[in-house]
């Protein structure tokens, strides 16, 4: 049997159609977990008959013994083993002789969760491939999470505007489960309103923040070389009680970032392989397209001097104003 894309392989589950081998890739546990739901959905193990583990736990001697015994008063056996990405020599080569000869009666789901790390697995992916099915869980992209993500908040009964959508993918990422907690927040925030309409107000107090403190509002202005804006935010953070060092990391990881782009495109990347290279979500692709706008390098090399400084001081209580120190390190960056 060949390899299968996520949506074929859900399409077969759905006429219930199972197979005795499942080899699921990718970092999308949550798809993953989904379609194990859906295979349990589908045979009705009882507990005689159903056994699930991570890998590297499990005694793949007993597990494998297992797989090969016909299940007890019932048609079907299931065995799930997650994690198999951290299985050591010997029992995945014990995993892979099964592999060659299954068991038809038993359904095997082996889950593996790093990509990188996959390409390196041809016998293993060759020995599930001609056994039962390999279908790849990658994170979702640009316009098919923002998509998943529009779709669950309507299947709430909620209206979200574009705004709204972007910033839930934002501020949570691209990890499902999250995302999926967020929007079930956001549904019981809104419960009894009429008005089901969604926007970004709404998504900034499910997740923890008023209008009035957006956490991305700093680093939004650095990325957008908004030195002004930059300041100002640093003196009201400041001024509104929060701690030095929080402002500090919340500076930081934009100057990191920016530098890796500026980098990256000063080096003649293309925009997709500078997305790749620096670790980008998606909706940073903006970021790539506005690295001409952003200081020299030498700049970042100074504002991360600064940053280490700033950090030594606030960690030191050497008394230091620290609104010197972090407007310090915007002047620096910003310094033409």
């Amino acid at each position: 049997m060949s390899k299968l894309t996520a949506e074929k392989l859900n399409a077969e589950l759905a006429k219930n159609i199972v197979s005795p081998v499942y080899l699921l890739t990718g970092e999308d546990v949550y798809r993953k977990n989904l379609v194990i739901q859906k295979i349990r959905e589908i045979l009705h193990p009882d507990d005689f008959n159903s056994y699930q583990s991570e890998a590297d736990k499990a005694d793949m001697g007993e597990v494998l013994a297992l797989a090969n015994t016909a299940p007890v008063f019932s048609e079907n056996r299931l065995v799930v083993l997650t994690g198999i990405e951290k299985l050591r020599k010997d029992p995945k080569e014990a995993l892979i002789r099964y592999l060659d000869n299954p068991l038809p009666t038993t359904t095997l789901i082996l889950t593996h969760n790093d990509s990188k790390k996959m390409k390196t697995e041809k016998v293993l992916a060759e020995v599930c491939s001609d056994a039962g099915r390999v279908a790849n869980f990658d994170e979702l992209k640009k316009d098919e999470l923002t998509a998943w993500v529009r779709q669950k908040l309507q299947e709430k009964g909620l209206q979200p505007d574009f705004d709204s959508v972007d910033l839930l993918c934002e501020s949570v990422g691209g990890e499902l489960n999250a995302l999926e907690n967020e929007i079930e927040k956001i549904s019981l925030y809104t419960a009894e309103r009429e008005n089901k309409a969604i926007t970004k107000d709404d998504v900034l107090a499910c997740i923890g923040f008023s209008k009035e403190e957006n956490p991305f509002e700093l680093s939004n202005a650095i990325t957008a070389c908004n030195r002004n804006r930059a300041v100002k935010l640093v003196d009201k953070l400041v001024d509104d009680g929060e701690e030095p060092v929080a402002i500090l990391s919340k500076m930081t990881f934009p100057i990191l970032k920016m530098a890796r782009i500026k980098r990256l495109s000063e080096a003649g990347l293309a925009p997709a392989e500078i997305l790749r290279a620096a670790g980008l979500m998606y909706w940073e692709s903006r970021l790539v397209n506005q690295a001409r706008s952003f200081p020299p390098q030498k700049n970042f090399l100074n504002a991360l001097n600064r940053i280490i400084e700033a950090d030594s001081a606030f960690k030191s209580s050497s008394g230091a104003d620290p609104k010197i120190l972090l407007k310090g390190i915007l002047l620096t960056l910003f310094n033409k």
